[in-house]
């Protein structure tokens, strides 16, 4: 029995037992009085029951707080990366990041989608993020390490493209709907004779 039912019960019985036992009310009116206590009671303390990702998903739970964790931790970076071009891209990567994962808490279902993402690119994003801010911290100057800089700032940015694409690719499917949708709503519009087109044509007839 759920909180709200027990709740809802123990009233019914209440506003039943005190009119019948303490007051002398027949058993018929005191029935009827517990009944519409119970139904009250139930009115006001139930409360809809929607379960959480954590209850019917929790691996994809656990990989979207891991995520979390990454995203968070690629945050936390960001002021100890002294080039600008980099620290620019990260920026754009955990605003791409969060809307990646808030899409995936709301629409589970299209986590395949995106399983590369969380399962290689992050973490891989994660770890080149370090050691560029590790070799950064060095002032190593030699041709290698202008070398690492060149090929870090590059390939940031493409990661950046990448996660741009991922999170495009989540609503592909939707504004291709919505596209259909448009065309069919346009559609209508011109054969009821309510499209711009149309309108004007009837406004300079009656001109």
């Amino acid at each position: 029995m759920k909180n709200s039912e027990i709740v809802s019960a123990v009233v019914g019985g209440t506003f039943f037992a005190v009119p019948y036992l303490a007051l002398a009310v027949p058993l018929a009116p005191s029935l009827a009085i517990g009944a519409a206590a119970f139904v009250a009671g139930e009115l006001v303390f139930r409360t809809d029951y929607v379960k959480t990702l954590k209850e019917t998903n929790i691996s994809l739970y656990n990989v979207l707080q891991d995520a979390k964790k990454k995203n968070k931790h690629i945050l936390e970076m960001i002021p100890k990366i002294d080039d600008e071009g980099i620290k620019k891209d990260l920026k754009e990567i955990n605003d791409t990041v969060d809307k990646i994962i808030k899409t995936i808490e709301k629409n589970p279902d299209k986590e395949r989608k995106v399983k590369n993402f969380f399962d290689y690119y992050l973490p891989v994003t994660v770890k080149l993020v370090d050691r560029f801010d590790e070799i950064e911290d060095q002032n190593i100057s030699s041709k290698d390490s202008k070398k690492f800089y060149e090929n870090t700032s590059t390939t940031i940015g493409e990661i950046n493209s990448v996660f741009k694409k991922f999170l495009n690719n989540l609503y592909e499917s939707d504004m291709l709907d919505a596209n259909v949708e448009i065309k069919v709503l346009n559609s209508m519009l011109k054969s009821d004779g309510l499209d711009s087109k149309s309108i004007d044509v009837k406004e300079d007839i009656h001109e």
